[in-house]
């Protein structure tokens, strides 16, 4: 399915109690209490920011893609989409969505990806996968490298062919476009905007996000 569900968000940003520009490349952790509500931005339009969620209160339990896939019956996210654990809990709702469509089954660069996609004198290059690990280090022993798991990326094209491959398409995004969420429960997110510099996606200049946070 490739139906785009744009919905705005009656928030206004001067509201917020939370406002924080994360740089191309740089990565975020944050714990987002029940009811709050998350705005992800897409600033200048056709970034990627990698992002992972987890039960704050059960690291372990991790966003499932195979679960929210099944779950909603779309390989893409979009307004009204629930993400779930791998456990079934329900972790957050979006709630707002001026993209429409945030792709669920790409995954995050790595070195080792960079390799295979690009070539293998990329492999040294700065990539989402490295970005994550580096933020789960800042929580003493919390998470290690078994709780990366298949990542949404939030404005990112990624079509299903209908041989069920994948292709790397140009973004659907605009600059400003945005992603609400809201927790359904204490919830770990944690982004990595991605610093790909090989992808044509996003004109090889990758460029900051913009995050804001809401309580209910």
């Amino acid at each position: 399915m490739t139906v785009f569900n744009r919905v705005e968000s009656p928030r206004q940003a001067e509201d917020a109690l939370y406002d924080k520009t994360i740089l191309a490349g740089d990565g975020w952790i944050y714990d987002l209490e029940p009811g709050q509500v998350l705005r992800i931005v897409d600033v200048e339009g056709n970034q990627a920011a990698d992002t992972l969620f987890y039960d704050a209160d059960r690291p372990e339990d991790h966003y499932s893609a195979t679960a929210t896939i099944a779950g909603q019956g779309n390989v893409y996210l979009t307004a009204g989409s629930v993400l779930l654990a791998e456990s079934g809990k329900e972790l957050l709702r979006i709630v707002a969505d001026t993209c429409g469509r945030h792709d669920t089954v790409g995954g995050s660069c790595s070195a080792q990806s960079n390799t295979v996609r690009y070539a293998h004198e990329k492999e040294h290059m700065h990539n989402c996968r490295d970005t994550f690990m580096l933020q789960l280090a800042t929580r003493e022993g919390a998470y290690s490298k078994r709780d990366l798991a298949p990542n949404i990326n939030f404005f990112m094209n990624v079509p299903v062919t209908s041989e069920g491959g994948l292709r790397f398409d140009d973004g659907v995004s605009g600059p400003g476009c945005y992603v609400e969420l809201e927790s359904l429960c204490r919830t770990t997110v944690l982004i990595s905007n991605c610093p790909q510099l090989n992808n044509p996606c996003n004109a090889y200049n990758p460029t900051p996000i913009r995050v804001l946070i809401w309580n209910g």
